[in-house]
């Protein structure tokens, strides 16, 4: 039985409401904000002894509710909390099949790797991982980010790369005519639906972002890396008649795009308030979803105006649209990273702070 986390945690939670109960739903909200609260040590505190107290609503809950409490501490540089927290979410989970059960193992690796002299054993939890990078979502994700932590992610290039080529070489295999050499058919690739594209798109995303990062030249697995993401953009503005493009138009840029195009006030709103929160209330949708690494679109009249005049159709047109944002997709200087923290500046360029501009927008 791991030890549980004593010494300090009452100390942090003087400081920290203890509610009776922590729902399933608290622990979702917690995890949006509690970075931004007076005491985020305290809200961790208050979690490990939700668990350990039994005052969580769901007993399954504890995994995530621990797993949240690392990642608070981690975030704090209190990195021996932040193990402790850690080892006692790897040991709730009633089984290592649970997606949520490799997230935490491998927060635990990360964190084995910030603490010093334990590199080894951070990186066999890892090498433990690494199947699930062709099974689940969210695996690349999260394994990248631990190797990286470690200072190892030319490893993760490694990993991401012979993923890739596995599920590939599998995907080519079921669509080889018979006589036809697996080398020769070329894989049918479908990002699954917009709600929930499939494993070999995530791969491919974080495989790109990895590379990116280590400055590695551009090849095909990262061409459809590019391909894929506009056929989900594509395929979910079809679905919801573009309303999840995510294009963003500064305020000046707002203004003037309803002046001349009225005919777009449903699609982005009837002012600029109404515009942001369109896309909060998006973003926050998408993240439930599972997404991450989101952004909006920083668009522009003109860009779009260009667009619609360059293949003969009009802005109000949903695919005209649709074009625009899978073009400012493949453009790292129009992405808009979301969220941003709750006391940084706010991601749509009013100069208040997150808290105080869109982030409420979200609950509107």
């Amino acid at each position: 039985m791991i030890s549980r986390c004593h010494g300090p945690a009452p100390t942090y939670r003087e400081t920290v409401p203890t509610k009776n109960v922590i729902t399933s739903a608290d622990i979702a909200d917690l995890r949006r904000t509690a970075l931004g609260t007076a005491n985020p040590l305290g809200v961790a505190a208050d979690l490990a002894d939700a668990v350990e107290t039994g005052r969580l609503a769901e007993p399954g809950d504890a995994g995530d509710a621990l797993t949240l409490a690392a990642e608070i501490a981690e975030v704090r540089a209190r990195l021996d909390a932040a193990l402790r927290y850690a080892d006692r979410a790897v040991a709730a989970y009633p089984t290592t099949d649970d997606p949520s059960a490799g997230f935490a193992r491998a927060l635990r690796a990360r964190i084995l790797f910030r603490v010093g002299g334990r590199d080894d054993e951070a990186l066999a939890e890892l090498t433990a991982l690494r199947p699930l990078l062709t099974e689940q979502p969210e695996a690349p994700s999260y394994v990248s980010a631990a190797l990286d932590a470690g200072n190892l992610s030319r490893t993760a290039d490694e990993w991401l790369s012979e993923a890739a080529e596995t599920l590939l070489g599998q995907r080519a295999t079921s669509t080889a005519e018979p006589g036809q050499t697996v080398a020769a058919a070329e894989p049918t690739v479908e990002v699954g639906p917009p709600e929930a594209p499939g494993v070999l798109f995530f791969l491919l995303q974080q495989r790109h972002r990895v590379r990116r990062n280590l400055n590695l030249p551009h090849d095909r697995h990262d061409d459809l890396a590019d391909r894929l993401e506009n056929q989900l953009l594509r395929r979910a503005a079809e679905n919801q008649g573009g309303e999840s493009d995510l294009l963003f138009f500064p305020r000046a840029e707002f203004d003037r795009l309803l002046s001349e195009q009225p005919g777009l006030t449903d699609t982005y709103g009837p002012d600029w308030d109404a515009h942001r929160a369109r896309l909060e209330r998006e973003l926050v949708r998408l993240t439930n979803t599972g997404r991450a690494g989101l952004s909006v679109l920083s668009a522009t009249v003109d860009g779009l105006t260009g667009l619609a005049g360059r293949r003969g159709g009009e802005p109000t047109d949903p695919k005209i649209r649709t074009d625009y944002a899978g073009e400012l997709a493949a453009r790292p200087d129009a992405k808009i990273s979301w969220p941003p923290e709750r006391n940084d500046a706010c991601w749509c360029g009013s100069g208040l702070k997150y808290k105080k501009c869109c982030l409420p927008r979200s609950r509107g």
